[in-house]
């Protein structure tokens, strides 16, 4: 059979706008795909929600991918484990309850399972702007991440979503955008407000990070570095145990919405 390359354009096509309008109108819309945000669309794909990941990027794992300063080694501690050997992830014992995997096997791992749990990915599509009805945020307005970067005046599009969860870790870019673009509103924080990243401190950073992970503002959560930056703890480095403890919790917190409205 010859191939025809006006066929596999067309093929392209039709499957991504198929797609596309299959995740107009979603359970719960993930921003960033990075360790947390996946772990949170998987779980709640697993439980049988509709749910899309929407990742800036070519590639999601976020910081993932590189380990420790561009060593591509992860530490996971004990109280992960279980989750990751859950999702395939191969651990290797080194000390006392820590455990290394391959960056690379735990990214891939992650988005495969994510992906064949029933979650959408859509990458190199950026978040320009938030949907916000009677004081809830009720879904994403998207725009080419290439527009973006352009600096172009075109208009974006957007989906629904019953909740959304900002997963884009150190930058916070959905939450910045809902202060920015909704003042004057307060988060579900001490301050009302953003509170920012603090220096490493592994031991109470990985704590933080999960007991963080929550709603912000109504439908609207944080997991992942995003909600260390939000409250304003401590980043823990280049141990990834919490950010899918993080994401689990996250998937956890809005299953339990979704079941029970």
């Amino acid at each position: 059979m010859a191939l025809d390359e006006i066929l596999i354009t067309r093929a392209i096509i039709e499957r991504y706008t198929e797609k596309l309008l299959d995740n107009l109108d979603l359970d719960v819309a993930v921003v960033g795909g990075g360790p947390s945000g996946m772990t949170t669309a998987w779980r709640l794909a697993q439980q049988g929600h509709k749910v899309a990941i929407f990742e800036r990027k070519l590639s999601v794992g976020g910081g993932m991918w590189g380990g420790g300063m561009m060593l591509n080694e992860i530490v996971i501690q004990e109280a992960a484990r279980p989750l990751l050997e859950e999702l395939g992830i191969r651990l290797r014992p080194i000390y006392h309850e820590y455990y290394t995997a391959d960056a690379v096997e735990a990214v891939t791992t992650l988005a495969s399972q994510t992906v064949k749990a029933g979650a959408t990915v859509f990458n190199l599509i950026s978040v320009e702007d938030v949907m916000v009805r009677e004081n809830r945020v009720t879904g994403l307005v998207l725009a080419w991440t290439a527009v973006e970067m352009a600096q172009l005046h075109v208009d974006p599009l957007v989906v629904r979503a019953k909740y959304v969860v900002d997963a884009t870790g150190h930058d916070l870019e959905v939450v910045k955008v809902l202060l920015r673009k909704n003042q004057p509103i307060a988060l579900f924080t001490p301050s009302g407000a953003i509170g920012g990243e603090r220096s490493m401190w592994s031991e109470v950073g990985e704590k933080e990070t999960v007991a963080h992970t929550k709603e912000i503002y109504p439908g609207f959560f944080v997991s992942g570095m995003a909600a260390t930056a939000t409250y304003g703890t401590y980043r823990m480095g280049p141990i990834f145990g919490g950010m899918f403890l993080s994401g689990e919790k996250a998937a956890q917190l809005i299953h339990e919405r979704l079941t029970t409205e």
